[in-house]
């Protein structure tokens, strides 16, 4: 919650406001609100927020963004007056622990007041999300790609009930509580497929606009300025107790009970990494417009055609005429909530003599001339999220990496290496017909942030090493996985003690590497030499150079790496942490390996199959000190998931952020040393 300290109508940017500019009343709405306050207090913890001055608006919190689990997507207000609010909640949250999400500035989003989840009891978790007045629907696109939720897509129709959360509430019982005149035809289709009649609780006109679905949810209780006696006694038959506290000072600015909270824990279980990325169902297209588009009335005609059918607009270009003998010009990006209002906007837009730019056509498909080998114009994937349209469907691509082609099978898309493709398979060919989700970022003042590429130069190391040490905690704590990939420089720079302290601590599930890195390491711990290299004194030592030969000698003789902990034949370091924490580690074997090791996977195929394996559902990959095996896994990964390159040479952390991945960061630094700092700010 955040104090009405400031609190006041001066302004009007919705219909509650109009005629209310001085009107309320300062003092007794700190008394409502402290009482709302107390109310909740007594049922869960509230955390509260001081406003900044000359910010009216800033106690309705619900607008702030959206939070689930440890992600928090700040709004883009369509209204100038709030859009001040949103660097003052952005710190707010960041110091509440969660990791801030911006979404690109065209996307108009006004939070949790248009954006609500629903119990579930399995699958991906259900968001109801408004558009229509306030927020925008492709908005609706890209939260489902950031939190890997259904959303349900419902547009507003009555000016009155601007934001989602004054007309529609989740209940804890899975039920949902609405205001039917408040949504058009098909989002009423949608409310009614998602939720059976049983569990749809629909409100009168004189308990909405008192604003009893405005309502804080908590547990069985639900609180709320006002609900009608006969609402009380439809609630309490689901088991549901509403509590009524007034807020009629607020809702002189269009706010009530839920627009003054904003819930940090939702009705959502489990690490949103853990999850595929749906499908969104939302669609979008271009048309032009030529002629005498405004004193014909055709522009309005147009528009409305597109509200008509469930879409929303925006002006990509508008050139008017200069003379009423002349004609204008205009395009428009039109975007619904699905295929079949698209269509059906498109058709309309057709009658008033609209030109669509590109018309929905399906991929193409051609068979695979043999095993491991592709059609001659097969479509080459990226690490994005993509979608392809086969038989008049669009289908969410699986095991999403890059540089690998699309099979089409029974209604289903997924990536498959080229070794791997079998003599039919159907394969995406072309350009038509796929949509690939890039993220669009702004630019921002951090030096360091996640989900943003760049490089860290050595002035701001330290302070680099401060946000991935945050980083890695938060991921710890939700359960999430960390691969590290790593080469043998770990060990010549002295980092290996410190690695193993990280392996120990829980901050790596996973470990990709070659031969060389595990037979320094276990060098290091036979014979206190890298390379023959005593590095407490950083002196060659006599016949050093057969040491690593000795270590992986010994190592086979003893039939594995995880043989030869249980001998005791080493006892510290890094592959000595591995096996002794169950941490799981893949050796890719090359030509120049000595031994090799018995674990070394000399099968190169193979060895790639298990790194893909190994970094499957990590949240982050951190790469130390190798370009070759770095690079290699890069091209595995998937968007979405933050790679964090370390090398002391500024051409390798440049080379990772070459293959176009946002997420990635370069730290150029020595590695031993970064690793001193990471491990001692993560394990001291």
């Amino acid at each position: 919650m955040c104090r009405p300290e400031h609190f006041g109508v001066q302004y009007e940017i919705n219909p509650w406001m109009e005629g209310n500019i001085g009107r309320a009343d300062a003092a007794r709405a700190r008394d409502q609100w402290d009482a709302l306050h107390a109310l909740l207090t007594e049922r869960a913890e509230v955390r509260v927020m001081e406003p900044a001055p000359h910010l009216p608006d800033m106690c309705f919190i619900a607008n702030a963004g959206l939070a689930l689990a440890d992600v928090f997507v700040p709004a883009v207000f369509r209204v100038p007056q709030r859009a001040p609010e949103v660097p003052h909640f952005c710190r707010w949250l960041e110091e509440q622990d969660f990791v801030v999400e911006q979404l690109s500035n065209e996307l108009a989003f006004e939070g949790e007041g248009d954006a609500l989840f629903h119990p579930r009891a399995e699958g991906p978790p259900l968001l109801w999300a408004g558009y229509g007045v306030r927020s925008g629907l492709l908005s609706h696109r890209r939260l489902t790609e950031i939190f890997r939720c259904e959303i349900v897509s419902l547009r507003l129709v009555d000016q009155r009930f601007y934001h989602l959360d004054t007309c529609l509430a989740p209940l804890p019982d899975g039920g949902l509580m609405y205001y039917p005149a408040a949504f058009d035809r098909r989002s009423l289709e949608a409310i009614h497929a998602h939720i059976p009649k049983a569990d749809r609780v629909e409100v009168t006109a004189e308990d909405a606009l008192g604003f009893c679905c405005n309502t804080v949810v908590l547990g069985k209780t639900l609180v709320a300025n006002h609900a009608s006696n006969a609402l009380r006694d439809a609630l309490a038959v689901r088991g549901l107790e509403m509590l009524n506290t007034p807020l009629d000072e607020f809702m002189l600015a269009g706010g009530a009970a839920k627009c003054l909270c904003l819930k940090l824990e939702q009705p959502a279980a489990g690490p949103i990494a853990a999850r595929e990325i749906p499908v969104s169902p939302i669609r979008t297209g271009s048309v032009e417009l030529t002629g005498h588009l405004l004193d014909r009335g055709v522009m309005n005609r147009a528009l409305d055609t597109v509200t008509d059918a469930g879409g929303s607009f925006r002006t990509e270009h508008f050139a008017p005429a200069l003379r009423h003998d002349q004609p204008s010009a205009c395009r428009l990006r039109i975007s619904a909530p699905d295929q079949a209002s698209l269509d059906d906007a498109l058709e309309n837009l057709q009658r008033l003599g609209a030109t669509p730019l590109a018309a929905a056509v399906d991929a193409r498909l051609e068979p695979a001339p043999t095993d491991g080998v592709a059609p001659d114009d097969f479509y080459s994937t990226t690490i994005y999220p993509t979608e392809i349209r086969a038989n008049g469907k669009w289908l969410r691509v699986s095991g999403q990496r890059m540089d690998v082609m699309i099979v089409v099978e029974n209604e289903t898309a997924r990536c498959v290496l080229m070794r791997d493709l079998q003599e039919g398979d159907a394969v995406v060919c072309g350009r038509d017909g796929i949509l690939t989700h890039t993220p669009e970022l702004d630019a921002g003042d951090s030096d360091f942030a996640f989900m943003t590429g760049g490089v860290s130069s050595e002035r701001r190391v330290e302070r680099a090493i401060d946000e991935l040490a945050w980083e890695m905690r938060r991921l710890r704590a939700s359960g999430g996985r960390i691969a590290l990939v790593a080469g043998p420089v770990v060990v010549h720079t002295g980092g290996a003690p410190h690695l193993a302290r990280l392996i120990e601590a829980g901050y790596v599930q996973a470990l990709l590497t070659g031969n060389a890195l595990p037979a320094h390491d276990i060098e290091y711990s036979m014979f206190g030499t890298s390379l023959g290299v005593d590095l407490a004194r950083g002196r060659p030592v006599p016949h050093g150079h057969q040491h690593h030969l000795r270590a992986i000698n010994r190592v086979r003789a003893a039939g594995s790496i995880a043989n030869a902990v249980d001998q005791d034949l080493f006892t510290s370091g890094i592959m000595h942490a591995c096996v002794q924490n169950k941490v799981d580690y893949v050796l890719a074997g090359s030509i120049r390996d000595d031994g090799p090791l018995p674990d070394t996977h000399l099968d190169l195929a193979r060895a790639q199959s298990e790194y893909a394996r190994a970094i499957e559902g990590a949240g982050m990959i951190l790469m130390l000190g190798t370009m070759l095996h770095a690079i290699g896994t890069g091209n595995m990964v998937a968007s979405g998931v933050r790679l964090i390159c370390v090398d002391i040479n500024p051409a390798v952390v440049t080379k990772l952020a070459d293959r176009g991945s946002i997420e990635s960061t370069g730290i150029v630094t020595d590695v031993g040393l970064f690793l001193n700092l990471l491990a001692t700010r993560l394990t001291d």
